[in-house]
């Protein structure tokens, strides 16, 4: 039996076929819209399956305002999502020719300051699909985009996770991470208790 290893990859149309399948598992990297954003993406990446991999880079923030939940329009952040991608020891090395998708990682700042709009909770955000947790993908995958947080010249970052989700906030020690304050989501969000975390770059 080959032991499997996991990478960060750019998404690519190679690896949109093992994204949309974990989508149409329920799997969804928004835990508070779920099944309703996978059905968003699932429609986007059939209306215009190219433009759909391309937004998921946006480093000069070009790409629609972003719509809250109270209706408000508000500027995008610079950002970019990397898919945690599984293989085989012995597979390919060509990315996505062998493999397949197991979560997303993305990482938003804002140009100039460590600090976030309040309306953006935290730096960098994670999901790992069900079927391929607790193998330790989401710890590895932080660290790497910790490295690039650094590169951007962030003197830390912040994260939050749900109360009652320990795993995740495991992730966040692992990597450093000291909780910094919690608070409470708003109704219409489900009403968590949410910790937030703050990681130092320097």
């Amino acid at each position: 039996m080959h032991a499997t290893r996991m990478r960060l990859v750019v998404p690519q149309m190679i690896h949109l076929a093992s994204y949309a399948a974990a989508l149409r598992a329920g799997w969804s990297a928004d835990n508070l819209r779920g099944a309703a954003a996978a059905a968003e993406e699932l429609a986007a990446i059939q209306a215009d399956a190219p433009a759909f991999i391309a937004s998921l880079t946006d480093r000069e923030a070009r790409g629609a305002p972003v719509t809250l939940a109270d209706g408000r329009k508000v500027p995008r952040l610079p950002g970019f999502r990397l898919w945690l991608w599984e293989t085989q020891d012995e597979a390919a090395s060509g990315p996505g020719e062998q493999g397949e998708f197991c979560g997303s990682i993305g990482f938003r700042w804002q140009p100039g300051t460590a600090e976030l709009p309040s309306h953006v909770h935290g730096h960098i955000g994670y999901a790992v699909v069900p079927w391929k947790r607790r193998r330790g993908y989401a710890t590895q995958a932080l660290a790497h985009v910790l490295r690039l947080a650094r590169a951007e010249g962030l003197p830390w970052v912040e994260l939050t996770a749900d109360a009652d989700n320990l795993p995740s906030q495991k992730v966040i020690t692992a990597n450093g991470g000291v909780q910094v304050g919690e608070f409470m989501e708003p109704a219409a969000h489900g009403g968590a208790r949410v910790l937030r975390f703050r990681i130092a770059l320097r």
